[in-house]
């Protein structure tokens, strides 16, 4: 089974540079707190700015939950990572079945920036593939989470 990658974009009021900071450095600042894998209650969610770097939850107990890596580093015009989440929405840390997410952020203008979210490799995932896909292209997945870093990144 195939399933066509979600791709979403907007346009964000910023430079390319600031938005890239925004999304990256300051993903916690515009990431719902409700989404979120562990038990407890969310502290922060870190996106580390380097090739090879992590993409994870903290919890107030200081549990960890690394939802992926960072595969390419590119600032500030790209960044793609991988989604370690399956349709269950639990983490399955086997490289193998994990979906990527490529940003990338291109300058429109003098102070206008678009982002491009392209989710894809679902198949990955197995027999959750399609759950996986479904909660991502909601209204509640990248549609939603690209208002709330937009309005974050135009602050």
């Amino acid at each position: 089974m195939t399933l066509e990658p979600v791709r979403k974009t907007i346009t964000v009021a910023c430079s390319r540079e600031h938005a890239f900071k925004v999304y990256t450095e300051g993903f916690d600042s515009w990431w719902p707190r409700e989404h979120h894998l562990g038990e407890g209650e969310l502290a922060e969610v870190v996106l580390e700015s380097k090739e090879g770097g992590r993409w994870y939850e903290r919890l107030t107990d200081g549990s960890e939950c690394v939802w992926g890596h960072v595969l390419v580093w590119e600032p500030p015009g790209r960044v793609v990572l991988s989604w370690h989440i399956d349709g269950d929405w639990k983490i399955d840390p086997d490289p193998a079945r994990a979906s990527e997410i490529e940003v990338v952020f291109t300058a429109e203008g003098p102070g206008t920036t678009r982002v491009a979210i392209e989710h894809r490799a679902f198949e990955r995932h197995g027999a959750t593939a399609e759950k996986v896909y479904d909660g991502v292209d909601t209204e509640g997945g990248w549609h939603g989470l690209l208002k709330l870093f937009a309005a974050k990144a135009a602050s």
